[in-house]
Order: structure tokens, then C-alpha cells, then sequence
């Protein structure tokens, strides 16, 4: 979407009904997908390994993240019951919440977290304008770092996926879930073409630098509401894709447009969600990493080129600001500095 489209939408977006926003988006989804190479999800330029990669903890063939934006109270609604359903299969994800947007109960964080869950924020208001333009990113940057203090939260998800790497640098976050590394119906075109994360830091600001962590499989909003898919096979499709590349399969999945028996409008059935966990652990068992974000995020703070700084290779498919922001040394395949404790750890130790 052209940013001056995209601005327009979410200036008006606030004045349209609900259903009347999914069906413009449903249409400007089909028709772009009429226009996007047959391959999709698929992306062929995401598939090499960083330089000097060691591979997974624990020699690990894949990596499997799962998140959750949770967009709407109706969402929150049904964060219980996809709570329970990763529980029983031994897995566990992290909710992003979105502090001014509604009411997220405190008991319900607080057991997420003791129950192994993590918790992310969501943007501030979930209405696309966090990063539209410098002022408006001053006044919400500390109101959002005060909900990440209070909620004990390590990350933050983009709302929309709309973001700038150099002010998501001033959020203190360890981690950052706002790219994706193909996906053409985003409102902000910027693909960032690997299955892999990459570290962001500003060159000599002494700031720790954090981890973005691109969504590598279709959201499941553009999948089964805007586009209709009727299962979960492309979601499939990507994941062998992302297996045969030794990457990491991370998911964005939305309680708001999940069924769990109820009413189907605008929602998908639960069980293309619980059909894909079981499928990963069908097929790839315990040649996965299941791991949560901020796992990821530790694991890869050791890494490090031996070759010193790595920066990603230029990209005509990010947006302009990662553009500027890559060729002004902010976007690196590893930190700055590593350690040996992601090395050993690759070689079968356990990651603290």
C-alpha cells in the first residue's frame, strides 16, 4: 500500500464501521494478490543462513516462535482458551496487549506469565499512527516504555507492522516482532527477506541494541478473513520451506479472529491453528526449537561474526527508512559483541 493510502486509511479508520474496514481490506488483498508471483508464501531470497551461522540450540533443525496480537476485548475474550490449547501440547507463546485500546486485566498477565506465557505491548492505541511521523512517536515513546515497565514486558509488536529500526532503538526492548520477510499486502511495503532475526543497534550511541524477529508465516487475518483460504495448508506449505532452510517459523496469530465453536463471521476456525501445531509435531517432533521470543532473543545476543560487524547486505525491498537505517550501520546480522555461550549451546548444551 502506498504510504499516502496507508495514512488516509488510518485517518478515516477510526469513523468506519468495522465490517466495512475488513471489506476494503479483503478487496485491496484479492486484488493484490492477483498480481503477486504464484510462489507466495514462499520467498527464495529469504532462504540463505547468516555468514558464520552455528544453527540452533541444541542442533535444532528449525526454530518455532509463537505470538499473538490481541487487538480487540474480544480478543482478550479468548486468550484463555488459546492459552490452553498450546498448554496442551506442551507449548507456549507470548500475548502482545495494546495499553490505551482497552481493558487488559491484570489476573490475566499475571497468570499468563506464571504460566510461561510472555507478555508483549502491542503499540499504544492499535491505531496505525505510532510511527507516522517523528512528534507523534515522542509523545507515545514513553507512555509505551512505561507499559512495557509496568507489564514486566521484554518486547514490542508493531501495530500493522508499520515502523521505523532507529525509533524502535529508543523502546526498551530487547526484542521487536514489527517486520516480515515477504508479505505483500502489509500497508507498509518493506520485505525484509530472511527466515532469519536480525540485530538492530545504533552505530555509537552506546544503546544495547534489540532483536527483530520478521514473521515468516502469512498472518492468519490475511490468510482465512481477508483472502478466504478454507485450511491451513499454505501456513504448511511455508513451514516445510522454512524447515528445509534450517530458519525460524515465526507466527502471528489473532484470538480476535479465532472460532472456538461460536459464531464464524469474520473468524476462522480455531483448528486450522490447533491443525498446525499438531502437524509441526507430527512431522518435525524434536527437530524443533520451540522457543519463545525472548529465548530467541538471549540465545542470539551471543552470537557474533568472527569477521567482526555484519551488516545485512542492501535491499531494494525494505521500506526507505530500513533502507537508510541499513546503510547507516543500524541493521546487522549479529550483535555487535557475542559471547561463547550461543557457540556452545548450538554444539548441545543447554541455553540458560
Amino acid at each position: 500500500m502506498h504510504p499516502l493510502l496507508s495514512d488516509s486509511y488510518y485517518t478515516v479508520r477510526p469513523f468506519l464501521p468495522r465490517q466495512l474496514q475488513i471489506l476494503l481490506r479483503s478487496w485491496h488483498a484479492r486484488v493484490k494478490r492477483r498480481s503477486t508471483a504464484s510462489g507466495w508464501p514462499d520467498c527464495q531470497t529469504a532462504a540463505p543462513a547468516p555468514p558464520f551461522w552455528p544453527g540452533w540450540p541444541r542442533g535444532k533443525r528449525f526454530a518455532l516462535v509463537l505470538t499473538h496480537d490481541v487487538e480487540t476485548e474480544a480478543g482478550v475474550a479468548q486468550c484463555e482458551r488459546l492459552a490452553r490449547l498450546e498448554e496442551d501440547r506442551g507449548l507456549r507463546s507470548a500475548f502482545g496487549f495494546v495499553p490505551r485500546r482497552y481493558r487488559t486485566p491484570d489476573r490475566l498477565r499475571l497468570d499468563l506469565a506464571a504460566r510461561g506465557f510472555e507478555i508483549v505491548v502491542h503499540g499504544l492505541y492499535h491505531d496505525g499512527k505510532d510511527f507516522r511521523d517523528r512528534a507523534t512517536f515522542e509523545r507515545r515513546r514513553g507512555p509505551i516504555n512505561a507499559a512495557l515497565r509496568d507489564w514486566g514486558a521484554r518486547g514490542f509488536s508493531s501495530a500493522s507492522m508499520l515502523h521505523d529500526p532507529r525509533w524502535l532503538a529508543e523502546l526498551d526492548i530487547e526484542y521487536s516482532l514489527s517486520s516480515y520477510d515477504a508479505d505483500p499486502f502489509e500497508p507498509q511495503q518493506c520485505q525484509a527477506g530472511r527466515l532469519f532475526p536480525y540485530w538492530v543497534e545504533s552505530p555509537g550511541a552506546g544503546r544495547a541494541g534489540f532483536l527483530e524477529m520478521p514473521y515468516t508465516l502469512p498472518q492468519d487475518f490475511t490468510l482465512f478473513v481477508l483472502l478466504k483460504e478454507p485450511s491451513n495448508a499454505l501456513w504448511l506449505r511455508k513451514l516445510d520451506s522454512i524447515a528445509r532452510h534450517g530458519g525460524m517459523a515465526l507466527v502471528k496469530a489473532h484470538p480476535d479472529f479465532m472460532s472456538f465453536g461460536g459464531s464464524r463471521h469474520n473468524r476462522y476456525p480455531a483448528s486450522f491453528y490447533s491443525g498446525f501445531l499438531d502437524a509441526v509435531q507430527e512431522r518435525y517432533g524434536t527437530e524443533v526449537w520451540y522457543a519463545k521470543p525472548a529465548e530467541v532473543a538471549e540465545f542470539w545476543r551471543g552470537l557474533a561474526s568472527p569477521a567482526g560487524p555484519s551488516r545485512l547486505a542492501p535491499n531494494t525491498a525494505l521500506c526507505a527508512r530500513c533502507q537508510s537505517a541499513n546503510a547507516a550501520g543500524w541493521l546487522n546480522d549479529y550483535a555487535p559483541a557475542g559471547g561463547e555461550k550461543a557457540m556452545a549451546a548450538s554444539r548441545g548444551h543447554q541455553v540458560a
